[in-house]
């Protein structure tokens, strides 16, 4: 597949389809900031048809209420989903009229619909209307109606990608489309043809491609801005490598069945499945009990969700592994397919363009297996979360029809979504009388209404009101397996509404909305269910998520591929560290993981190929991470780290490692050392008191981090630290925490590195920033410093960390071991160390304490 080809197409037909539909906006007198008025009968002197001058008016309420340039963008990705959706559906024959819309049968940007156009069978076609724009040689009008007309023909088998086009997105379709270089043009052109051959694939790198700009202004934002609900899906959009779906999907859905139905054939098919590891027979005994109840389960009875869709990618895959199972059970492909769409996939999603898209992904999956899917009328449980702010009292009042309970029911699940779109599927949704409520709304199919409220009220509940009774009985009963790759996004960049929501529900996670998802699929999850998900790894160590693991190794079995950087081939650097793990909501002490190592191949396919070959694997037991100081999930370790973090104490006993200040505005507080007049500088102060003597100093040293360096060094800045800009930093900032500690002789590190860890020694009279830890002792400092710096002190904060944080969490909870008989000469060596280094330090013109450069 050339992924280039399609970025290059998506992040172009972005802009160019904007382009398109704001210029037909201006047509209709309709422009960004401008007094619009609604009731225009014609314009420029032609006069506007009915349907015009009510899609008209529809369009400005629109924008009135959203906005226009959120309308825009709405009507530009609705027109490219329907085209990436016509062109799969042509490449693979799947267009009832078997009639290609593009292109030509030599896949020619030569559309056959145009050459065929009064032969071509579209249900709704209006013959007269195709012969009336022929004799005017209209074609490109013809073109557009014979477009649009297809796509409301679609709308019976596929109702969710294909909405009726019957309002105002026709008045923003798109002008010149038969030109070479339009947006159909280029889409057949510029992707291989070959690339939309039953690759359902293709749909979700559009999607993702299709939203590079609007992420990249999203992570652009600067002040402290925060990511608005609209600007989420955004933000937070990863396609999923295959290999690593294949991996998630059939060691979580692929093992549930093959552990209660053993069949070697249908386990040969799945390359990334993973058989279990040796365990003892008291583990051993506790997963035959599991596996009986797996044998009790039937194909129709698994429930499998992605609760963070996107465009379907997983789901699409896991409906493969079921029409395995069905199959493999004795079922045929087309029941199999009606049974998948009815009862096993499920699929939620804050995006509506994901939503579409996902739908329209599995459908046609469903499509591959069976020929008449798309005239069943069946609808796949998959559906972009919506709000609840269409559920007026009245509204409520008049399907309840006087019902008590009905209209309890209805209350609450108003109340359950206001601002679902910014929430999404880590709402947590009481249970509701659903067969009540879905009963209310086929009544209401044939209700004749008494007024013009009546038929809103009624076109309202047999839609929107459906689907939010559907979402939310999906959101609260329970699957077999859960399987997605969760959006990464710091919870404190999100809104108000969703960072207090989490905080309050969701408090040993609330740090990343990755995190929080581990929690929520962890909720969803029958008892011995199976979770599988894509995560950043940071989870597995940092201190902020001790708690989440505490709860995930004291109620659950995992195993794992380790990933590291650059596991996504779109993502560059070392920030992106991620881990793909399968969790059983199981109890059982002392059970064997299977955990694979794949931190070191640098690409996508070197950590496959890996995998593949079975290389650095490891079995662990979940009983070691408890044995180590803040249970990171250090699976690779051997008996001899575990014992040392066992049977010694940690830094935390016996030296006081902290946190240093944050000043809110380091271009005020902050100096190069060189930009400061040198005599307003107090260099060793052993006190506040002692600095504030000195009116006429006004900065001290301010350790700050930076770049590996062992020892001694990275003195290179200067705070203000007089009494006005002390009592001010006091309520700036993080209101100067460990204060007690200022000016006093310490060692130091920088929290985040790539360069492992690296300690200094630092004499009296510094401040130490947030990023610049330290490490205080009433004795054995040196010794302290001597040990961090060993080779044994790497391996082991390893254990405690694989980030590129090293927060003063991790650092207290690092094992110490103090030979008393050797403090002196280790010391003695350190002072040496130090020495050698800071000699170093001082031989360039960094250090202020540089008397002549060494080559002179």
């Amino acid at each position: 597949m050339n992924k280039t080809a399609i970025r290059n197409y998506a992040v172009w037909a972005r802009t160019a389809l904007i382009d398109a539909v704001v210029q037909k906006a201006y047509e209709y007198e309709i422009k960004e900031g401008a007094v619009m008025n609604a009731t225009l009968s014609s314009i420029n002197g032609r006069l506007l048809t009915q349907d015009e001058k009510e899609w008209r008016r529809k369009l400005i309420d629109e924008i009135n209420c959203k906005s226009f340039n959120q309308v825009m963008e709405e009507a530009a990705y609705t027109w490219f989903n329907r085209f990436i959706a016509l062109r799969y559906m042509e490449v693979n024959g799947f267009i009832p009229s078997r009639v290609r819309v593009f292109t030509n049968e030599n896949g020619e940007f030569k559309p056959d619909i145009l050459k065929e156009a009064m032969t071509v069978e579209i249900e709704g076609l209006d013959r007269s209307k195709v012969l009336d724009l022929i004799e005017k040689q209209n074609n490109e009008e013809l073109y557009k109606y014979l477009i649009i007309t297809q796509c409301n023909a679609l709308n019976e088998g596929l109702p969710y990608m294909f909405e009726k086009i019957s309002n105002w997105t026709e008045l923003l379709f798109p002008s010149n489309l038969l030109r070479a270089d339009s947006i159909i043009g280029r889409m057949v052109t510029d992707i291989p043809e070959e690339d939309w051959q039953d690759a359902v694939q293709i749909i979700g790198w559009m999607y993702q491609f299709y939203n590079i700009e609007p992420k990249a202004k999203v992570f652009s934002k600067t002040g402290g801005a925060k990511i608005t609900k609209e600007e989420i899906p955004a933000a937070t959009q990863l396609f999923t490598p295959e290999w690593i779906v294949r991996y998630m999907v059939e060691n979580s859905l692929g093992k549930l069945w093959i552990e209660g139905h053993p069949d070697d054939n249908l386990k040969s098919n799945w390359k990334y499945y993973l058989d279990e590891a040796e365990q003892e027979p008291a583990v051993e005994a506790e997963l035959q009990k599991i596996r009986a109840d797996y044998a009790n389960i039937k194909p129709e009875e698994i429930k499998v969700i992605d609760p963070c869709m996107g465009s379907g990618h997983i789901l699409v895959y896991a409906f493969d592994v079921l029409m395995q199972i069905y199959v493999a059970a004795g079922y045929s492909e087309r029941d199999a397919v009606k049974s998948i769409l009815e009862n096993n996939l499920y699929g939620l999603d804050i995006d509506d363009r994901a939503g579409q898209l996902a739908y329209f992904a599995v459908m046609m999956k469903a499509r591959k297996y069976s020929h008449r899917i798309l005239n069943s009328g069946i609808t796949p449980n998959v559906f972009s979360i919506q709000d609840s702010s269409f559920m007026s009292d009245d509204f409520i009042s008049f399907i309840a029809d006087k019902d008590h309970e009905t209209e309890l029911d209805l209350i609450g699940i108003r109340n359950a979504f206001v601002d679902a779109k910014e929430y999404g599927s880590v709402l947590s949704v009481s249970k509701f009388d659903y067969k009540k409520l879905y009963a209310r709304i086929e009544e209401l199919k044939t209700y004749f209404p008494q007024s013009i409220f009546e038929i809103e009220y009624c076109e309202l509940a047999i839609g929107k009101l459906y689907q939010l009774v559907k979402q939310s009985e999906m959101m609260h009963q329970k699957y077999d397996v859960t399987v997605t790759n969760p959006p990464y996004m710091a919870v404190s960049a999100a809104g108000a509404k969703l960072n207090s929501y989490v905080v309050k529900n969701f408090p040993d996670s609330k740090t990343d909305m990755f995190a929080v998802f581990i929690e929520r699929c962890g909720q969803m999850l029958k008892k011995n269910g199976y979770q599988a998900m894509i995560t950043m790894h940071s989870w597995m160590f940092l201190s902020s998520y001790e708690k989440l693991r505490a709860k995930l190794l004291f109620k659950d079995t995992i195993s794992m591929a380790h990933l590291g950087a650059r596991a996504f081939e779109e993502i560059g650097g070392e920030v992106v560290q991620t881990s793909a793990f399968v969790i059983r909501a199981s109890n059982i002490p002392k059970y064997n993981g299977t955990y694979f190592r794949l931190l070191e191949p640098n690409t996508q396919n070197g950590k496959e190929k890996m995998f593949l070959d079975k290389e650095n694997k490891y079995i662990s037991t979940q009983d070691n991470f408890e044995r180590i100081p803040g249970l990171p999930i250090a699976y690779w370790v051997n008996d001899n780290i575990v014992e040392i973090f066992a049977n010694n104490p940690i830094i935390d006993s016996i030296a006081m490692p902290r946190q240093g200040l944050a000043t809110g505005d380091n271009n005020k507080m902050l100096r190069l050392w060189f930009e400061v007049d040198v005599e307003r500088a107090f260099f060793d102060s052993d006190s506040l008191e002692t600095l504030h003597q000195y009116p006429n100093k006004r900065y001290i040293p301010y350790n700050k981090g930076g770049s590996f360096r062992k020892w001694y060094g990275n003195i290179e800045y200067l705070i203000k630290f007089d009494k006005p800009s002390y009592d001010y930093l006091a309520t700036v900032g993080n209101h100067l925490p460990s204060r007690e500690f200022y000016f006093r002789e310490s060692i130091t590190w920088s929290k985040v590195t790539s360069g492992g860890l690296s300690m200094r020694y630092v004499p009296r009279g510094s401040a130490f920033d947030v990023a610049g830890c330290s490490i205080f002792a009433n004795q054995n400092l040196k010794y302290l410093l001597a040990l961090c710096n060993s080779n044994i002190m790497q391996c082991l904060i390893r254990t405690l960390s694989q980030t590129m944080n090293y927060e003063v969490g991790t650092i207290k909870a690092m094992p110490v071991k103090i030979i008393r008989d050797r403090v002196p000469q280790i010391e003695q060596i350190a002072n040496q160390c130090i020495d050698l280094s800071k000699n170093d330090w001082d031989s360039f013109e960094i250090s202020w304490d540089l008397k002549k450069h060494p080559l002179i």
